[in-house]
């Protein structure tokens, strides 16, 4: 047997039950891993296909390691696809999001003058996300940016429920990277190219699924040569995962969390 964080029925953080459940059984092509910290991984041991498995060289702790495969692997791939360079203006939209303070992070390492915006829903975060390193911060209400600003970049965080505002943010020859979902829709209705695009512009997209072995190798060089700031706004314990889906769910919620196993 082993501790797992699992949910019997939907709904909040309160359905996260820390119980004990059956080790998985080891099979042909699969390896059974130790959990130690992890993204989303809530229980002591996973079942792993060996095609997925790959060799990392770090002394970095566990609490500190677990942030990056996930997040700043997302962060890191949609940052190659903006093909940014010096002088460029950013956009981060929902950028108070664990991904958006990795991209955010990721940037400044390496481009500490740059002109980088982060969107936000909520008021009260923009204190905090100067404070972590955005140049200026705007509002979104009800899905429409108040600024006038455009942008040679824009990260799209929020997702397809906004894509038509955010176009309207681009300048001629921007590029757009859509990799999160976080306005709850993942498809595009009613967006016609012709018409919706920005002038020139250029879509494209990133999902942290798409691993490879290089470029996993290739974010740990970054990370070791811009000496990015990686570690992670909260660390919980598994028996404590509700109250950390809580903490990121609630007004307080800001970055990224670890759960150590």
């Amino acid at each position: 047997m082993m501790k797992a964080v699992v949910v019997y029925k939907p709904g909040g953080p309160e359905q996260l039950v820390y119980t004990d459940v059956p080790r998985p059984a080891l099979k042909a092509g699969w390896s059974l891993v130790r959990v130690r910290a992890f993204d989303g991984g809530y229980a002591e041991y996973v079942l792993l296909p060996n095609e997925q498995i790959y060799p990392v060289q770090s002394e970095l702790p566990w609490e500190i390691l677990a942030a990056i495969p996930e997040t700043y692997y997302t962060a890191f791939g949609s940052l190659k696809n903006l093909r940014i360079e010096d002088g460029y203006t950013v956009l981060v939209r929902g950028g108070a999001s664990g991904v958006g303070i990795a991209f955010l992070r990721l940037m400044r390492a390496q481009f500490p003058h740059m002109y980088i915006v982060g969107s936000t829903r909520r008021e009260e975060q923009r204190t905090r996300m100067l404070a972590a390193g955005y140049s200026d911060v705007v509002i979104e209400e009800d899905g429409i940016l108040r600024t006038d600003e455009r942008y040679d970049c824009i990260l799209e965080l929020v997702g397809p429920a906004v894509m038509k505002d955010s176009m309207k943010h681009l300048v001629r020859g921007g590029i757009l990277c859509n990799t999160g979902l976080l306005g709850g829709k993942w498809d595009l209705e009613g967006f016609e190219p012709i018409g919706d695009l920005a002038e020139d512009a250029y879509l494209t997209s990133f999902y942290s699924g798409n691993v490879r072995e290089e470029h996993l190798s290739e974010l740990f060089a970054y990370i070791r040569q811009y000496k990015v700031p990686v570690r992670p706004e909260r660390v919980f314990t598994l028996s404590d995962t509700a109250e950390a889906h809580r903490w990121l769910e609630g007004r307080d919620g800001f970055g990224k969390a670890v759960v150590l196993v």
